[in-house]
């Protein structure tokens, strides 16, 4: 911790949280272990990330193409996520943080869905860390939601094309309100987006590590960031002008 400066802690991290199926598999269990053990690594993590004054964290839950899956295994990850939202809601309460969630909720079973709002509406007010939790999420869906939601609004007469700009696409985000990633963690050493926040993460540092989710620890995190503040985000200008900015 004596390595990272509080001063220049990412504003919004972002995670993909693979390897739990991986991580079951190398210890010969089944894969209900590796998400249950993913699980209280997510816990651990969005603590650690509020202790340290992290504003915005968004966690890769569910993707929709995960709904791909054995039915076996989605209706138990559901159930998962179902007990995990309830059990966890005291723990947000108690530490401030807002829950948000972002993808297509309509695909959730009725009774996730009503959990996800419950907890929404339950935290709503807390002004501390937001949480995102990107349930039945695609990046290009997305995309296309957005791209629909102008089309109609132009159709309506309540926006011309001349006026759509880069700010109009991104009020119409299911990321609204929230700024885009400072750092993307991906775990399991995949090297791929994975479909995850492709607007967003436009200007967004890249960390990828070979650790399996269940076994990213606070250490692997503290590790991630100080790679983070180890680098020089120009967002398109020369190093002169950056100096010049700063100046």
């Amino acid at each position: 911790m004596e390595d990272i400066s509080r001063e220049k802690l990412p504003n919004h991290i972002a995670i993909i949280m693979d390897g739990n199926g991986r991580w079951a598999m190398k210890k010969h269990l089944g894969r209900i272990r590796g998400h249950r053990k993913g699980i209280e690594v997510a816990r651990d993590t969005v603590r650690f990330c509020s202790e340290l004054g992290i504003k915005y964290l968004t966690l890769y839950t569910f993707s929709r193409e995960n709904w791909n899956r054995p039915r076996a295994e989605v209706d138990m990850l559901m159930g998962l996520l179902e007990r995990h939202l309830k059990n966890e809601a005291p723990m947000m309460m108690k530490n401030n943080i807002r829950f948000r969630a972002i993808g297509n909720m309509d695909e959730l079973p009725a009774r996730v869905r009503s959990v996800v709002m419950e907890v929404e509406d339950k935290t709503a007010r807390n002004d501390g860390m937001v949480l995102q939790l990107a349930i039945s999420y695609s990046a290009r869906a997305e995309i296309v939601d957005v791209c629909r939601g102008i089309a109609e609004r132009v159709k309506s007469g309540e926006l011309s094309v001349e006026d759509i700009d880069e700010q109009t696409v991104q009020n119409a985000l299911y990321t609204n309100g929230v700024p885009d990633p400072d750092l993307l963690i991906r775990t399991s050493g995949e090297k791929r987006l994975s479909n995850f926040l492709l607007w967003q993460i436009a200007y967004t540092e890249l960390y990828i590590t070979d650790v399996l989710w269940p076994d990213f620890t606070r250490e692997h995190l503290v590790e991630a960031i100080r790679d983070f503040q180890g680098r020089e985000r120009r967002f398109g200008l020369t190093k002169e002008q950056l100096v010049g900015v700063v100046g």
